[in-house]
């Protein structure tokens, strides 16, 4: 048998052969047509031919029921490879899908990135209202200022904070 040939086309090769040896007088039983048949298996057939040895008693097996069982193992192989085929394809698939995710997970350090940004430059401004020097424009225009509602812990005056205290400056320099 050829890798490629059918499992009926290898009967009707066999019974041709079978059918004239019959008409010169050279008989087979049937136990001997089926081993026969099992020998001329490819390689790739083995595990079949050893389960049908093990499985069934040779010398009552039929032609018929073996060539039954090869159609079934032959349509359950090539089944197996339509299988693999189409899970190459989904994994051609899941790849294609992957990149396309790699595209998106680049959006998302984008934004991140950006998020991050925008939270520092609040992080800056909210420590410019805090801890920076009064801002000359606010008392330009008149404006009341918020560092004139802050008191200094240390000599109770409006204005500053203790860290800018001159009173505090004056015992540190003396």
């Amino acid at each position: 048998m050829n890798e490629n040939e059918d499992i009926k086309s290898i009967f009707s090769r066999f019974t041709n052969i079978i059918n004239p040896l019959q008409a010169l007088d050279k008989t087979y039983s049937n136990s001997e047509m089926v081993r026969k048949i099992l020998r001329c298996l490819p390689r790739s057939w083995m595990p079949k031919v050893t389960a049908i040895e093990e499985a069934k008693d040779l010398n009552v097996l039929t032609l018929e029921d073996l060539l039954g069982s090869l159609m079934t193992h032959k349509l359950s192989m090539q089944k197996k490879d339509d299988d693999e085929e189409k899970e190459k394809k989904k994994k051609k698939i899941v790849a294609l899908k992957s990149s396309l995710m790699e595209d998106s997970e680049d959006d998302d350090d984008d934004e991140e990135l950006a998020l991050i940004t925008r939270k520092f430059k609040k992080f800056l401004a909210s420590k410019k209202k805090f801890g920076a020097k009064p801002n000359n424009k606010n008392y330009q225009k008149g404006e009341p200022s918020k560092l004139e509602e802050i008191i200094c812990f240390e000599c109770n005056s409006p204005g500053h904070y203790k860290s800018d205290c001159p009173r505090l400056k004056k015992k540190y320099l003396s």
